[in-house]
């Protein structure tokens, strides 16, 4: 039986890196003090602003990681969802972080009630040109080439990755970076839920809408670039909340 204070979290695109030490403290003390309550939390992607690789081990990765062990040791189960910048996060980074991995693409019960959680990316079809890129970086044969090169190379690479893509970024409309309701209502018709979780956009929300005759309704996580960002859900409400970095 579901106690009536039972709620989970959820968190997404906090995009960590070493010389953003506000988010991750601010990061810390949400894993210190707040998340512990949860009966799990879920992480929907874009943990780091870049991930090239679990052997990239440093004094930062390593900080992150037992953070996170320190959470699921003390009983609140982690989940990861990855996401367009981390998806090369494999078991052994999992394994020091204490959290399980998940598809990319989930439906989980969230105090009855059917719920399909994602990072988001996949539903930004209008982007013709990220689409084809993710399926090329999500086959079989791409992150097993790119984990094979030296780390030094990986991180040159990264640098010219993440260039060319702001400078993309700075080009693309609100319209085209944004989710198209076609492919969110194929993707809940698809799993058979009337409530979707996501981030990758930056566009906090909670959105209502008609699906199969009955409410729907499609939640949307902030990014910790300018605070952190919190959706809790528990059997009878829904919040989206923020933490001052």
């Amino acid at each position: 039986m579901t106690s009536p204070s039972s709620f989970t979290y959820f968190i997404a695109d906090l995009h960590l890196s070493a010389d953003r030490g506000d988010i991750n403290q601010c990061l810390f003390e949400f894993l210190k003090k707040q998340a512990p309550k949860a009966d799990a939390l879920y992480v929907l992607g874009d943990l780091f602003e870049v991930w090239i690789g679990d052997d990239e081990q440093n004094s930062f990765t390593l900080s992150i990681a037992a953070a996170f062990k320190a959470l699921s040791g003390k009983g609140t189960p982690v989940y990861f969802i990855h996401g367009n910048r981390d998806f090369l996060i494999r078991q052994k980074f999992a394994e020091q972080a204490g959290f399980t991995i998940l598809p990319e693409q989930k439906v989980i019960d969230l105090y009855g009630q059917p719920t399909l959680i994602m990072h988001g990316d996949e539903l930004c079809t209008q982007d013709v040109d990220y689409q084809k890129f993710r399926k090329t970086a999500r086959s079989w044969w791409w992150p097993k080439i790119m984990l094979s090169l030296p780390l030094s190379i990986r991180r040159k690479l990264a640098k010219k990755a993440r260039a060319t893509s702001k400078n993309k970024q700075a080009k693309l409309t609100m319209e085209i970076m944004d989710v198209t309701q076609a492919a969110v209502i194929a993707s809940m018709q698809e799993h058979r839920v009337q409530r979707l979780v996501h981030g990758h956009t930056h566009r906090p929300a909670i959105h209502g809408f008609e699906l199969s005759g009955q409410s729907a309704e499609r939640i949307v996580l902030g990014d910790w670039y300018e605070q952190g960002s919190v959706l809790k859900i528990s059997a009878t409400q829904t919040e989206l909340t923020t933490m001052s970095l």
